[in-house]
């Protein structure tokens, strides 16, 4: 009798926390953690091309044309470790430690091995690229810099995202927050000495940005490594008796899936925008550029948030909880809208402040303070369709999730593209995307109330 009170007491005191602690407070202590090392990053993803805009408006162009690979790098990366995150958290959830040790070890070799992959593609396509978006052969040189040396960011990269992610399901989110940090501050500080060449470092201009750049992810994930070592985890790497298992490989590659596709969207989508921009003006290529990193800086940080309801929505799912599953998705909608909306009123108060961190062009200035705002209208929309497509990531609809992310950056958004810049030329661009948020938010809600109709949710 005793030993059931020990064993009892014992069960209760290590409970995780996902399961037991009030939803408000929990989504705050998951959220806060990963929304600042988000917002951390994307603020040096800022501040790094406000550096290379000092060079000159072509160094801010290279960077642009840039982005869709890079982006589509850290989309790949944020695949494997969302599809582990929530693999993990429903074997928690359903109390199955050694599956969870097992998926950490599939995790870390898809990591490595798809890293070493993407590294050697982007190296292969970046000259036909580039070619494909500007005749500038200043402007080629200075992209064919830059991403010569990003593209090894890759490994690095996928390695620390997917420890990251793993350590994040077992509802610690504060020492990811911290080796994140130290990469971020690790390129924050060597950036602007790198490219300009302060003290005794050399002046190696746009390709410094890009060494800061390997060299931040770098010491994440070495840092990322030691964490995941550490005696106080609550998953750790199974190498005895491990096997290769292809149907675990398929789960962490379904699960992760509309992740992937809500980041690599936003590659595919600035590229089909450089399509539309390019009859413009170089400087439209990179004022976009310049708007995406404040978009993203924005979008991002919510998606901090998102990140801290994920695990617990679907642990609660695995745990069979639909109570606390659905309190989640209440708390965690209220507070994306309330941050969207914060978002949309800084972007429409300080357009010229924003533009002037990147060294705007009278040019520049010229379309970008009206165009940001027009944009910036698109967040009022995209922050309960991006929860409700969470959601159902959290509840394996996958395909669901995914619709909702194809409809936001792809299916209404290249058509909107297509006719609004046929009607109002270049303001068309930027007026497509609020009207291809609407129209996915409003998709979203008639997926959600077909699930409740027919009591799915």
């Amino acid at each position: 009798m005793f030993g059931q009170f020990v064993e009892k007491k014992e069960s209760m005191q290590t409970n995780n926390k996902m399961a037991v602690a009030p939803v408000g407070k929990l989504i705050w202590q998951m959220s806060i953690p990963p929304l600042i090392s988000m917002f951390l990053q994307y603020s040096y993803n800022l501040i790094d091309s406000a550096f290379v805009a000092r060079l000159s408006e072509n160094a801010l162009t290279a960077v642009s044309l840039s982005f869709p690979i890079t982006t589509l790098m850290n989309a790949t990366s944020i695949w494997i470790g969302v599809g582990a995150n929530v693999l993990i958290a429903g074997y928690l959830g359903q109390r199955k430690q050694n599956e969870a040790n097992t998926t950490v070890t599939h995790g870390l070799l898809l990591a490595f091995g798809i890293g070493a992959l993407l590294n050697l593609l982007s190296l292969l396509i970046m000259k036909p690229y580039f070619r494909a978006f500007t005749n500038n052969e200043e402007i080629y040189q200075l992209s064919l810099a830059y991403m010569s040396v990003c593209s090894f960011m890759q490994i690095p990269n996928m390695v620390h995202i997917a420890i990251q992610k793993m350590i994040q399901a077992t509802g610690n989110m504060i020492a990811p927050m911290w080796f994140q940090i130290a990469g971020v501050v690790v390129n924050f500080v060597f950036d602007p000495l790198l490219i300009f060449g302060i003290g005794v470092f050399p002046a190696m201009g746009i390709r410094g940005a890009a060494v800061a750049t390997v060299a931040g992810y770098l010491l994440s994930m070495i840092l990322a490594f030691a964490l995941l070592l550490g005696k106080k985890q609550k998953v750790r790497i199974k190498i005895k008796e491990f096997h290769i298992q292809k149907w675990m490989i398929a789960r962490i590659f379904a699960l992760g899936l509309p992740s992937f596709i809500m980041n690599a969207l936003s590659s595919f989508m600035v590229t089909f925008v450089n399509l539309f921009l390019v009859a413009y003006s170089d400087t439209a290529i990179a004022f976009f550029g310049a708007y995406f990193k404040v978009q993203q800086l924005i979008v991002m940080t919510v998606n901090g948030l998102i990140q801290g309801c994920l695990p617990i929505m679907r642990f609660n799912y695995g745990a069979g909880n639909r109570d606390r599953l659905h309190s989640a998705f209440r708390y965690g909608t209220a507070l994306v809208s309330g941050m969207m909306i914060l978002g949309t009123l800084t972007v429409n108060f300080f357009p010229a402040q924003l533009l002037k961190l990147f060294t705007a062009s009278k040019a520049m200035r010229s379309f970008g303070i009206s165009a940001m705002r027009i944009m910036a209208a698109s967040y009022l929309f995209c922050g309960l369709s991006t929860m409700i497509s969470t959601y159902f990531q959290a509840t394996e609809k996958v395909c669901s999730s995914i619709a909702i992310q194809l409809c936001r950056q792809l299916l209404f958004l290249v058509p909107a593209l297509w006719c609004l810049d046929k009607l109002f030329q270049l303001n068309g661009i930027w007026l497509a995307f609020p009207v291809a948020e609407t129209a996915t938010m409003l998709i979203a809600l008639i997926i959600m109330a077909w699930y409740r109709h027919n009591n799915i949710l």
